[in-house]
């Protein structure tokens, strides 16, 4: 049988068999592939051998993963994070890189190899936290923010060091000029090659309209950029991320991430199995007590510093303990340094092998890490928040700082107009505050609350809760304690709409109506409606609808009745195009 496809066959296997598993019991994919690679791999059952030819083949899901997270950072993206990634994350490396590499030189190894084990020792898996954050939505949370900003600058930190290896090796003859050009041809060829090469390659291949071709194209440009960057010294993954950059402004970057994803998700996979195969269950056996001591001294060091660094930067509540116990594992760039650093002799073997165990066993305590950040962050969540103390109050109460209570609170503002706000996700509080704007915690269901918040006085209350069954209590509680207030109401569906006007609320929009009616219009107007016509005809159903609903608020409990309704209504209203489209033809014919 032939060897490749016969090892292929078992990783396949074992992927299919173990990571399923793995994801019913709620501990996420990542961790079902290092086991899986453990299971199969020379140090258990020894059915893969050439531990070194999957992991370079695997490789390539580290270079498109970074492909793809350079589409999504588009310059002016980056210059918004720049705080995150130059702030946090550029005081997390150093931090931590000066911290692990003083450690390294007291325990007698040369400064230049105490350099590369300081940085590698300082560095996360892009792959694994990005990944785990991908499976569970967070990307954009809070947590994925910062996470993403210190991934970003460990990446932007660990190239030039690889650069800078067989300098520190050298000492006195370390600069070459060779290499210093050729890092300069790759930045020119990256930078004209993005502009006059794949723009215009991709508008080529995207015209003749074949998916095949095109997915053809868009792994030749990852591959292209990844051995022009090896070419000149540097690592392959850098190369795809500059692509990725380069080409995050163009048209092209979503057809480009869906087509690249499906190959970047089977070849982390891979990546996480030759993990997990590398595992050198030998020197753990040999030396159990140094090992654990190593990766117990190095995790909790790294845990303390990444929950400092959090603090220091104003995260509160939850997400500090979870950033800490997402990003305390090493990274896959730690084996890239230190190979390097062994194979320049900055670093004995023997360190060299050790270390690489040590950052293994950490990469496979990571999904275990990550799901107990997440009961963490359950449990602190779950655990009853005092409210804030509202020192002042304004003519207009806002309830509910979402996206509607914010429309609202911007254009009170661009007139001037006072307000005071509340809501109860205390999280997005944190983030809208980073705005400017000032929006108290507390529960809305609390007449006490709501007192303090000025409602026995306000001249106005806007009640923009998202959720049905919160908004109604709330609608409640300020008709039985302050009745005869004003109230503007924002409601989710018609049924919605119908419970707020029994609690006494005249005034209640629904909040696609409008978006939908001129959504609605575009689309009369692209089929070939005149725009008069069609905007007339739009204005007609809003006032129809919005007589409608009136109508069947006697009928809102009689779903036959209702159905009854709807249908007559539209039958009507259909006639009624029908005869101004016929008035309007009989009148151009004259």
């Amino acid at each position: 049988m032939h060897p490749l496809l016969t090892e292929l066959a078992l990783l396949l296997a074992a992927a299919v068999f173990v990571v399923p598993l793995f994801r019913r019991l709620g501990l996420g994919a990542v961790l079902g592939y290092l086991l899986a690679g453990l299971l199969i791999g020379p140090s258990l059952l020894g059915l893969v051998d050439d531990v070194e030819r999957i992991a370079a083949l695997s490789e390539l899901g580290v270079v498109l993963l970074l492909f793809v997270i350079g589409l999504e950072l588009a310059p002016a993206r980056l210059w918004v994070m720049r705080r995150a990634v130059f702030g946090l994350g550029g005081a997390q490396v150093l931090s931590a890189a000066l911290l692990f590499g003083a450690i390294a030189w007291w325990l007698a190894i040369p400064w230049q190899g105490a350099l590369v084990v300081g940085t590698a020792l300082a560095l996360s898996s892009t792959a694994l936290v990005i990944q785990s954050l991908a499976e569970r939505k967070q990307l954009s949370s809070e947590v994925g923010r910062d996470a993403f900003a210190v991934l970003l600058m460990q990446d932007l930190a660990a190239i030039p060091l690889m650069s800078l290896i067989p300098a520190l090796a050298g000492q006195a003859g370390g600069f070459d000029p060779w290499h210093a050009l050729r890092l300069l041809v790759l930045l020119a060829a990256m930078l004209l090659g993005g502009r006059y090469l794949m723009r215009p390659l991709l508008r080529y291949v995207a015209q003749a309209r074949s998916s095949e071709v095109f997915t053809a194209s868009a792994l030749l440009v990852v591959t292209a950029a990844a051995l022009l960057a090896e070419w000149a010294g540097l690592s392959m993954s850098l190369g795809a991320f500059l692509a990725g950059v380069l080409l995050s402004g163009s048209e092209y970057r979503h057809a480009l991430e869906a087509d690249i994803n499906p190959f970047k998700g089977l070849l982390l996979g891979l990546f996480f199995m030759a993990v997990g195969m590398g595992v050198r269950l030998d020197l753990i056996v040999a030396a159990p007590l140094l090992v654990l001591t190593l990766l117990l001294a190095w995790m909790a060091g790294k845990y303390l510093l990444l929950l400092l660094l959090s603090f220091a930067g104003g995260r509160r509540g939850a997400t500090p303990w979870r950033f800490a116990l997402m990003m305390m594992v090493g990274g896959e760039f730690a084996f890239v340094l230190l190979a390097l650093a062994r194979s320049h002799h900055l670093l004995h073997a023997a360190a060299a092998e050790l270390l690489t165990v040590v950052v293994t066993l950490s990469m496979l305590l990571s999904p275990v890490l990550v799901v107990l950040a997440e009961r963490m962050a359950g449990r602190r969540q779950a655990a009853p928040v005092e409210a804030d103390t509202i020192d002042e109050t304004s003519p207009v109460l806002i309830i509910g700082f979402g996206r509607v209570g914010q429309i609202v609170a911007r254009l009170l503002q661009a007139h001037g107009l006072p307000f005071t706000a509340i809501d109860i996700d205390a999280g997005h509080i944190e983030f809208v505050r980073r705005f400017g704007n000032r929006v108290y915690y507390g529960d809305a269901r609390n007449a006490e609350l709501l007192r303090t918040a000025g409602a026995a006085d306000a001249t106005l209350i806007v009640l923009a809760i998202g959720r049905v069954d919160v908004s109604l209590e709330v609608a409640r509680l300020i008709r039985d304690v302050f009745p005869g207030r004003p109230v503007l109401a924002r409601a989710r569906n018609r049924q919605h709409v119908y419970q707020l006007w029994q609690l006494g609320i005249a005034q209640v929009w629904r909040e696609t109506f409008a978006s939908s009616l001129e959504m609605a219009e575009a689309a009369l107007t692209r089929c070939g409606v005149a725009p008069e016509r069609a905007a007339r005809n739009v204005g007609r159903f809003r006032e129809r609808d919005e007589a409608l609903l009136h109508q069947q608020a006697e009928l809102s409990r009689d779903e036959a009745a209702l159905v009854q309704s709807s249908r007559q209504a539209l039958s009507e209203l259909r006639s009624l195009f029908e005869q101004e489209a016929g008035g309007d033809a009989r009148e151009r014919k004259r």
